[in-house]
C-alpha cells in the first residue's frame, strides 16, 4: 500500500531554442532602443524617408510576431510533455482502489458516496450535499460520530422526495460535539478504471468520477 504519492521531478535542460529566443529578445530590445533614438534625433527639416520608415516599422512587427511565436511554441511543448509524463503515472493506477482529496463525486447508477475522516470524537454529524451551483439538495444526519474515517452513500434522493440529475454533487460534513467543532475532512475513494487529458490535465476516473492526478492521496 502507498499511502503519500508524490510526482518524481523531471530535470530540465535549455534548449537551443530557448536560447535562440533569447538571443532574438536582446536583439529586439536593442532594435527598439536604435528606432525610437532615430525618430526622436531625426532632422525636423530632413524627416525620415517615408518607405524607410514603413520599412522598419516592418521589421518591428515581424521581431515581435517571432517573439510571441516562440513563445507559445514553448508553452504547448512543454504542456505536452508534462502531459505525457502524468499519463504514464496515471496509467499505473488503473486498476487499483485510490482516494482522492476531494469532496465532489459524481451521482451515477443511483449512487455518489464519500468518506470522511474525523479527528476526534462528535456528538453530531450534520451532512449536506450541495450541486455544482452551490444549491442544497439534501440534508441529515450520520450515526457514525467516532474518530476515524467513515462512509457515506446517497441514493441521490433531495429533501421533497424528488430524485437528482446524473452530475456532480459536493458533501459538506460539520461535526460538533461539547467542546465545540470537530474537525472533518471528505474525500472519495474508488477503482480507477480510466485516464485522460481534460482541459490539459490528466485525470483519473474513479468510480464515476473523474479527478485531478495531483489529488490523489492514497494507492492500494
Amino acid at each position: 500500500m502507498v499511502d503519500a504519492v508524490t510526482a518524481n521531478a523531471q530535470p530540465q535542460t535549455q534548449t537551443t531554442a530557448a536560447k535562440d529566443t533569447k538571443s532574438l529578445a536582446a536583439n529586439y530590445e536593442t532594435f527598439l532602443s536604435l528606432l525610437t533614438a532615430q525618430i526622436r534625433n531625426q532632422d525636423p527639416l530632413s524627416p525620415m524617408d517615408t518607405t524607410e520608415w514603413t520599412n522598419q516599422l516592418v521589421q518591428y512587427s515581424s521581431v515581435e510576431q517571432q517573439l510571441k511565436g516562440n513563445a507559445y511554441l514553448e508553452k504547448i511543448a512543454a504542456a505536452a510533455g508534462a502531459a505525457g509524463n502524468s499519463m504514464d503515472a496515471a496509467v499505473n493506477y488503473i486498476g487499483k482502489t485510490v482516494s482522492a482529496a476531494t469532496a465532489t463525486a459524481t451521482f451515477a447508477n443511483g449512487q455518489a458516496a464519500w468518506d470522511y475522516g474525523l479527528e476526534g470524537d462528535a456528538a453530531a454529524v450534520n451532512l449536506t450535499v450541495v450541486d455544482k451551483n452551490g444549491t442544497v439538495v439534501w440534508t441529515g444526519t450520520s450515526d457514525q460520530t467516532g474518530k476515524g474515517s467513515h462512509t457515506v452513500a446517497w441514493d441521490g434522493e433531495t429533501a421533497s422526495g424528488n430524485k437528482v440529475t446524473s452530475g456532480d454533487y459536493t458533501l459538506k460534513v460539520k461535526a460538533t460535539n461539547a467542546a465545540g467543532d470537530v474537525a472533518a475532512s471528505v474525500s472519495i475513494t474508488g477503482i480507477a478504471n480510466a485516464a485522460e487529458v481534460r482541459d490539459g490535465a490528466v485525470v483519473l476516473k474513479v468510480g464515476g468520477t473523474y479527478v485531478p492526478l495531483s489529488l490523489i492521496s492514497k494507492v492500494s
